[in-house]
């Protein structure tokens, strides 16, 4: 049922334009300060993996691992996706929520 919940939550997110994708956006969103949280697909390469990981960490953005990257592209009505950065904290706390995990975003 979470998994049905977060999806569709993305996806109203996602037409209330408070997402950002592909990996030059969502890397300025976190360089700037604007992403809330970054959401990864558990299926990233090793790669993606570890660069998210390191500059998340870097800058202090909360990073989520959730769904394939298909799911991912799919709950946002794009083609998949790896990376989604969400640009509002009420969006990144009701994701975060949906999960089933305590919102610690600010």
């Amino acid at each position: 049922m979470n998994n049905h919940k977060f999806f569709s939550n993305l996806g109203l997110a996602m037409r209330a334009g408070k997402l950002v994708t592909g990996d030059t956006g969502v890397l300025d969103a976190i360089r700037s300060g604007e992403a809330k949280l970054v959401i990864m697909a558990l299926d990233a390469s090793p790669n993606a993996q570890k660069k998210y990981r390191d500059k998340c960490a870097h800058y202090e953005v909360p990073l989520t691992e959730f769904g394939t990257r298909d799911q991912l592209g799919a709950g946002i009505g794009k083609a998949e996706r790896v990376v989604i950065a969400v640009i509002d904290a009420g969006f990144a706390q009701m994701l975060v929520r949906s999960q089933g995990k305590p919102a610690e975003v600010e």
